[in-house]
């Protein structure tokens, strides 16, 4: 059963960073697309970011480019989120998630983790 457990949530001011870890214990970690999606309050969840098997191919969502890094290292079978310069719209539940695939504009996943709160102040 696959097991993905999310860490580095927390309170924050805007301007300020946080770093996001997704610690998914297993041998097939190196093989898997990994990402993170969010879901504000009220809101739908949203894609965040993506990365490929190897790290190196990544995305990220217009809304974090320039802000927002992911990485991962296998050797440890973690994926990680560095968020800097955080703004209040950046909270939300934060989810990693496995086996991510895009389809036209869509991204979707095959696994979810549990989830790890984010809110930045103003």
């Amino acid at each position: 059963q696959v097991q993905l457990v999310e860490s580095g949530g927390g309170l924050v001011q805007a301007g300020g960073s946080l770093r996001l870890s997704c610690a998914a214990p297993g041998r097939t970690f190196s093989t898997w697309t990994m990402g993170w999606f969010r879901q504000g309050p009220g809101k739908e969840r949203e894609f965040v970011s993506y990365i490929s098997w190897s790290g190196g191919s990544t995305v990220l969502a217009d809304s974090v480019k320039g802000r927002f890094t992911i990485s991962r290292d296998n050797a440890q079978s973690t994926v990680y989120l560095q968020m800097n310069n955080l703004k209040p719209e950046d909270t939300a539940v934060y989810y990693c998630a496995k086996g991510l695939r895009r389809e036209g504009s869509s991204w979707y996943a095959d696994y979810w983790g549990q989830g790890t709160q984010v809110t930045v102040s103003s």
